[in-house]
């Protein structure tokens, strides 16, 4: 069984984890043209003195940016698939 401690630098790491993957995305799709201005890390789930699983909230978005993001993942399909 793990100690408080333990718990809390694991909880601490799978945030650190989370915010890493926000930032990832957020410059992803910045290079592709695309600004999801909700993506963010959900705080409900780090909520407490063990959050286990954060959750990335990628947010809400209006229908042209969903569309270009349709478009970007559409192309990097087909280019998956000339390999």
């Amino acid at each position: 069984m793990m100690t408080i401690k333990e718990r809390r630098r694991t909880a601490e790491g799978r945030v650190r984890a989370a915010e890493d993957a926000v930032t990832r995305l957020k410059e992803g799709f910045s290079r592709v043209g695309i600004t999801l201005p909700s993506l963010r890390i959900d705080p409900v789930s780090c909520a407490g003195n063990d959050p286990v699983t954060p959750l990335v909230d990628l947010g809400r978005c209006n229908l042209d940016t969903a569309l270009r993001l349709s478009v970007v993942l559409e192309a990097q399909g087909l280019a998956g698939h000339e390999r």
